[in-house]
């Protein structure tokens, strides 16, 4: 039994970089007012994508692009310029490039996530409190939202956000049948990779952007032998035509891209059902290996191991897996084949994205939002649905006037919801709603 309820004006459900940018807009405008951010880890500002500490582990954006303050495109860079400056990062000088142009280490940029909440606090008459601990279940009604977390704890705000950020697939089971990520290695975790025989082969699943990462995670533990990597479409994140012609001109070869993806929102939402599902099944593969790029040192790696032959890409559906002392072997249906196939390796990682479907996230409170009938599966059960406010739309249509999302959640409807710049300029506009209710 729960002794009390502590009270907040907002509660931010989630303390990695989508809530801890909205406490920042919070804290920037007048008046004064309570925040709590619910988080599990120690940090806020970090979230699972910038709790990396290897340096190898870098932003797939340089720093022109992946400013937290929607007012300031020239944030990070000025922020990167004065922390080189001191005496940070200093092999920053390996990449060769003005300051704009690096690709820094996710754990550096966490730490200029903080630096921003920590000054935006002293400047604030309102308040933020970091709770550490998991949201397990939410009520909401007319007056209030009540939050309980992991330790029978209770929270009541007069508005709850979901920003819970991305659920990643390597760290999300969705069932224990297939017993893939039991038996799968974390791809950030360097320490546990030192304990794979360096000259054995290791499978991956999976050959996105966490898949480079894991790739950098083996090459910084000693391993060298084999890597196996094996997606459905079997595509890289890489470069075409119009890209190399760009990177040619001395143009940032994703700036083409930029000219379709500042657009992608308002298609998107135009684009009828059907069309999001041939866009979905066909397109998806494509946009995503081409506009979430590598970054360069990282890319690099990857094309120096496969020109070895260390590393091979094949296309190929996963179908189950057997685990031994020895090892793992993994069924696979390669494309164009109709049997399954049989191949075994030290060590497994499963890199295979992103889990947007809420009802497939094996999480306590995506479960009970769902049982209570408080959110419903987003377009193309992508996330879960809103409308352009951000307020929540309950299982029976009713948009809610307590319950906001922001960020990844927010994918069935804008598509591209994950990048820094989106989520940034998410913020302001969401903390712009909630103090003018």
């Amino acid at each position: 039994m729960t002794e009390s309820i502590r009270d907040a004006d907002v509660l931010i459900i989630g303390g990695g970089l989508s809530g801890t940018l909205l406490a920042v807009q919070l804290l920037r405008l007048p008046g004064q007012r309570r925040i709590l951010v619910i988080e599990p880890r120690a940090e806020l500002g970090r979230g699972e994508a910038y709790s990396a500490v290897e340096l190898g582990h870098t932003l797939n954006g340089n720093a022109a692009r992946m400013s937290v303050d929607p007012d300031n495109a020239d944030d990070l860079t000025q922020w990167l310029t004065d922390y080189i400056g001191a005496g940070g990062w200093p092999e920053s000088d390996q990449q060769h490039v003005p300051i704009s142009e690096l690709f820094p280490p996710r754990g550096i940029f966490g730490l200029y996530a903080q630096q921003r909440l920590a000054e935006a606090r002293a400047l604030s008459a309102s308040t933020v409190e970091h709770v550490c601990g998991e949201g397990v279940d939410l009520q909401v009604d007319e007056t209030s939202t009540v939050l309980t977390l992991d330790n029978g704890q209770q929270l009541r705000g007069a508005y709850a956000v979901l920003a819970t950020g991305m659920f990643p697939a390597a760290r999300t089971p969705q069932t224990e049948s297939s017993g893939l990520n039991a038996a799968a290695v974390d791809p950030w975790d360097v320490q546990a990779m030192t304990q794979i025989d360096p000259q054995s082969a290791v499978l991956i699943i999976g050959s996105g952007l966490t898949m480079v990462d894991a790739v950098v995670s083996l090459e910084q533990a000693g391993h060298r032998g084999p890597i196996e990597v094996f997606s459905r479409h079997g595509l890289l994140p890489h470069v075409r035509r119009q890209c190399r012609i760009a990177q040619a001109q001395g143009i940032d070869w994703q700036a083409p891209l930029d000219t379709v993806r500042a657009h992608i929102g308002r298609l998107w939402s135009q684009a009828s059902e059907g069309e999001k599902r041939q866009f979905v099944r066909h397109v998806r593969p494509w946009w995503e290996s081409h506009h979430h790029r590598s970054p360069p040192l990282s890319a690099q790696l990857v094309a120096r191991l496969q020109g070895e032959g260390r590393l091979r890409v094949q296309a190929a559906s996963f179908k189950g897996l057997v685990g031994s002392p020895d090892g793992v072997t993994i069924h696979l249906r390669r494309r164009g084949e109709q049997v399954v196939t049989q191949v075994s390796g030290a060590a497994l990682i499963n890199s295979s994205g992103i889990e947007y479907d809420w009802r497939r996230v094996a999480r306590a409170l995506p479960q009970q939002l769902l049982k209570r009938g408080l959110i419903q599966p987003g377009p193309l059960a992508l996330g879960i649905a809103a409308d352009v406010s951000g307020a929540v739309v309950d299982a029976e249509g009713n948009v809610s006037g307590r319950l906001f999302v922001m960020g990844p959640p927010l994918r069935g409807m804008w598509w591209e919801s994950t990048a820094v710049t989106d989520v940034a300029i998410q913020a302001k506009a969401l903390a712009a709603k909630l103090t003018s209710i």
